[in-house]
């Protein structure tokens, strides 16, 4: 993330902004998750990882704002691909899967491409060092919906 990030601001600086094509001179999405503020007893290396992935973005977005570059995150919860396949595959582990998610189902990847489409349009012109949850509600800690 950092090498690709730092590659892709040397190139926005050097063509600044263009308006016929952006407000900005550059965007740049990160991919996190909803385990950069969910805690994940026994996945510490990931919870880990993407609370970094989330303060390098911030500290991206702060440094970079006045040249008009902005830095934002996806950040996912349970989306449908092979990594995370026993979660999802059978209608046992989907079931368990679901009481996390009160928006009951699971993510597929064009919600993520959707999400990414946006932050990387003028759409989102004023939205700069955010992290953007798209995970059906996972954020919501679904265990204090009735109270707890």
């Amino acid at each position: 993330m950092f090498l690709c990030a730092q590659r892709a601001v040397r190139e926005f600086v050097r063509r600044g902004v263009r308006p016929e094509i952006s407000h900005a001179a550059g965007k740049i999405i990160c991919m996190s998750s909803v385990h950069e503020i969910i805690p994940w007893a026994g996945h510490v290396n990931y919870a880990a990882s993407k609370g970094g992935v989330k303060l390098f973005m911030q500290s991206l977005a702060q440094e970079l704002a006045p040249q008009k570059i902005r830095v934002n995150s996806i950040g996912p919860g349970a989306i449908q691909t092979p990594i995370n396949r026993a979660a999802w595959e059978t209608q046992e582990a989907l079931d368990s899967l679901l009481t996390l998610i009160p928006y009951g189902r699971i993510g597929v990847p064009n919600d993520i491409g959707k999400a990414a489409v946006w932050l990387a349009s003028d759409e989102s012109d004023y939205v700069n060092g955010q992290t953007m949850f798209v995970c059906g509600g996972m954020t919501l800690y679904p265990e204090f919906a009735k109270g707890g």
